[in-house]
């Protein structure tokens, strides 16, 4: 075990519950809201969020850098850098729904090697660190072994985000292909995947930060990660997390 991967693996999950219970805090207590330049919604309790978890993580590792979707790039001394969302599904806290969470990525050297991701209404965390396998809460945790789509569950955000891109035909046509939809939006659908629930996470319009984490809780727990052509590129903004055995039925839909 790489003792700086191990040391910075459990300072992260003090500071990823330090800066969820901060978002607590305000969740159905009628916050204010911002709207950003790109419509996305921000309040008090994200900021409060990620500065918690970044005072947290500077204390231990002051030379690690971030990036954070409230308060941007602090470049790295030490080749470690940690990619935060402190409210994934803002949408949704602000509409006292309680399925957001506080998304942490550790990336080294552009390698993405532990995930966090903390939904404090829910009292559920999900994490994993490269080789050692994914948990929810104490709970070893993996993707299911469902191996057809005719037998899976499909979870999306929005059905609306894929017609501006005209993937809406495909998305239909994935839909066709499964058991059942959900509407399990944002992080939840991606530890879904990883927690053997569903088998299908196709997202749009995601961001660095919305996924950067998830990568490994999935990969961890045998799933798969990619866009939408196969390719691997977190920056991108289309999405598809499985539980591997039906990664390539997904991609022949969405190119087909």
């Amino acid at each position: 075990m790489n003792e700086e991967w191990w040391n910075r693996y459990e300072i992260a999950q003090e500071a990823v519950q330090n800066a969820g219970q901060a978002a607590l805090r305000y969740f159905d207590q009628d916050v204010s809201v911002e709207w950003k330049q790109d419509n996305t919604p921000v309040t008090i309790a994200d900021r409060t969020a990620e500065q918690v978890f970044r005072e947290t993580v500077r204390e231990a590792f002051p030379e690690d850098g971030f990036l954070g979707e409230e308060f941007g790039n602090e470049p790295s001394q030490s080749g470690y850098r940690w990619i935060i969302d402190p409210i994934d599904g803002t949408r949704s806290f602000i509409r006292n729904i309680p399925l957001w969470g506080t998304l942490v990525g550790l990336e080294y050297h552009g390698e993405m090697i532990a995930g966090f991701a903390f939904a404090p209404a829910l009292g559920q965390t999900w994490h994993a660190l490269k080789g050692m396998g994914t948990y929810r809460n104490d709970r070893k945790i993996q993707v299911s072994s469902v191996s057809e789509l005719k037998g899976s569950i499909l979870s999306y955000t929005d059905i609306g985000l894929f017609e501006p891109i005209g993937k809406t035909p495909a998305f239909e046509e994935v839909r066709k292909a499964v058991d059942r939809s959900r509407g399990y939006s944002d992080f939840y659908g991606m530890v879904l995947v990883a927690q053997g629930s569903c088998e299908v996470m196709l997202d749009y319009g995601t961001k660095i930060w919305d996924v950067a984490g998830l990568i490994v809780i999935v990969e961890e727990a045998g799933g798969k990660f990619s866009n939408w052509d196969g390719q691997r590129d977190p920056h991108r903004p289309d999405v598809l997390f499985t539980n591997n055995r039906v990664h390539s039925e997904v991609l022949a839909l969405l190119n087909g």
